[in-house]
């Protein structure tokens, strides 16, 4: 599972991982995730380079943070949240919804994805992919018990691949991408009658 912060920060630390956070995203929907470093980032959020390091450990560690903010988010709701994307609703529905809000937080981050992938390429099964893995399989061994959810959650899951959504966005295709990839889910569910949720 996705843990809360472990234990309380003092003060001036978090406000320094703060400044880090926040300069590192904004460095990174500027200039694209290929034109951003660490010097770049430190600069920004006023503090040594080392103390990044010291924070994060890692480029990757920094990216990882990044993402697991907006990860915590979307999980909230997956477990938590009103449906169809949280509990109550049916497994095909709930299926669409989270491929629908995972494609926007792609869309919405997509350097910051790229960024991520391009850090942990070694480190995959950590614990975020380990969670949407798990909610996709699940929902997929109860919507259709007749495939191998695991394999059949994996192959989905990589139609959300953020250097292929970069590409429609700056192309101006987001949004033909995103029916594709909701038809292709609805297709495996059953719902194939059923629009994206979001615009």
């Amino acid at each position: 599972m996705l843990d809360e912060q472990p234990r309380k920060e003092r003060s001036d630390a978090a406000r320094n991982r703060r400044a880090i956070l926040d300069a590192a995203d904004a460095l990174l929907a500027a200039q694209g995730s290929e034109h951003v470093s660490i010097d770049q980032i430190a600069a920004a959020a006023g503090v040594g380079k080392g103390t990044i390091f010291h924070r994060f450990g890692s480029r990757a560690g920094l990216m990882r943070e990044l993402v697991r903010e907006r990860a915590l988010t979307l999980r909230d709701a997956v477990t938590d949240g009103e449906p169809p994307l949280g509990p109550g609703a049916p497994a095909p529905e709930r299926l669409l919804a989270y491929f629908d809000a995972m494609f926007q937080l792609i869309v919405d981050n997509v350097e910051l994805m790229i960024a991520y992938d391009n850090s942990t390429r070694e480190v995959q099964e950590d614990e975020i992919n380990v969670f949407w893995a798990r909610h996709i399989a699940t929902l997929l061994a109860e919507t259709r018990p007749d495939v191998d959810a695991t394999v059949l959650g994996r192959l989905l899951l990589g139609a959300l691949n953020p250097d292929v959504i970069l590409q429609h966005i700056r192309t101006g295709q987001t949004e033909r991408l995103a029916h594709a990839v909701h038809s292709l889910v609805a297709s495996v569910v059953g719902e194939s009658g059923v629009t994206p949720g979001h615009t």
